[in-house]
Parts: structure tokens; sequence; C-alpha cells
């Protein structure tokens, strides 16, 4: 008996020790393991900052090469027809379209979805338009008849999503 009360007076305050030991080691891991997250979350905001932002630039000048004002002004030629000018503008759009879709790596996904509803109603003014013209109508009455369309119109498609960029780029920051 008086072994096993030798054993014990060892035994208890070691295991007393050793439990106290892990408490304070678990303890102080948590806390490092903290820290390091914090210092990765901070080091790739600091590294995707920069490209996010890079992102709702690439966006906006998209949406803008793809208003219809724009682009109208910036495509049609002396001489083209309305099915060569519907033809172009709609080659534009996609080119911008692929060049750019990446950047929805970077975006809600509900502006995505704002910004791919510009593209497509776009799409869908310009080929209204064309065929609401004779097969014969030259790019010049095609790009009256879209730009009349554009003034009637209060905000583009473009437009409203151009200010869902915006608005999404001021939550963030």
């Amino acid at each position: 008996m008086e072994v096993a009360l030798e054993i014990l007076k060892y035994i208890l305050p070691a295991s007393i020790v050793f439990i106290g030991v892990y408490f304070v080691m678990q303890n102080f891991l948590e806390s490092e393991q903290k820290k390091l997250s914090l210092k990765y979350k901070s080091d790739n905001y600091k590294l995707i900052t920069p490209i996010k932002l890079q992102a709702y630039e690439r966006m906006i000048l998209y949406l803008e090469r793809i208003n219809l004002s724009n682009m109208v002004m910036r495509l049609y030629k002396q001489g083209q027809s309305a099915k060569q000018l519907q033809s172009t503008m709609l080659e534009v759009i996609r080119g911008e379209y692929d060049h750019n879709m990446s950047q929805q790596l970077y975006i809600s996904s509900q502006t995505w979805k704002i910004i791919k509803t510009a593209r497509e109603e776009t799409v869908k003014i310009i080929n209204s338009c064309s065929e609401q013209l004779n097969d014969d109508s030259s790019g010049l009455e095609l790009s009256q008849f879209i730009l009349e369309l554009v003034g009637k119109t209060e905000r583009t498609y473009t437009e409203v999503a151009i200010e869902a960029l915006k608005s999404e780029l001021n939550k963030a920051f």
C-alpha cells in the first residue's frame, strides 16, 4: 500500500502538470494558427485587390465598347450595307465578350448576369433593327435607326450594367 501511495505522489502532480501544459500549448497553437490565417488572408487581399479592380475596369470598358451609340460611331463605314454593319457589330460583341469572359471570376454572379443580359439585349436590338429594314438598306440607315431607338430609351442595358458594377465596387471597397 505504501508503494502505491509513493507512486501516486509522483504520478498525480505529474499528471496535473501534463494536463496544464497540454491546455496551455493547445491555446498557444490555436493562437498561432489564427495569426497565420489572418496573415495569409491579409497577403491574399493585397494580391487580389488590384486584380479585382482591374476586372471591374475591364468590364466597364467592355460595356462601353458594346454600348450601341459608341459601337455605331466606331464601326460604321461609308458605303457599308446594313447587313455588313450588323455582322461587324455582332462580331465585335462576341469577340469582346470572349476576351473578357474570365473576369467573371472576380465579379459577383448577380452582376455577371446583368452584364450577360446587357450583351444579349444589345444583340437583340441590333438584330431587331436590322430585321425591320429592307435587305438593300445601307449601314447609315441601320445606324440612324439604332441611334433613334437608343435616343428614345431612358437607360440602356449597358448603362444599367455599368451602374451595377459601380455599386458592387463601392460595396467591396
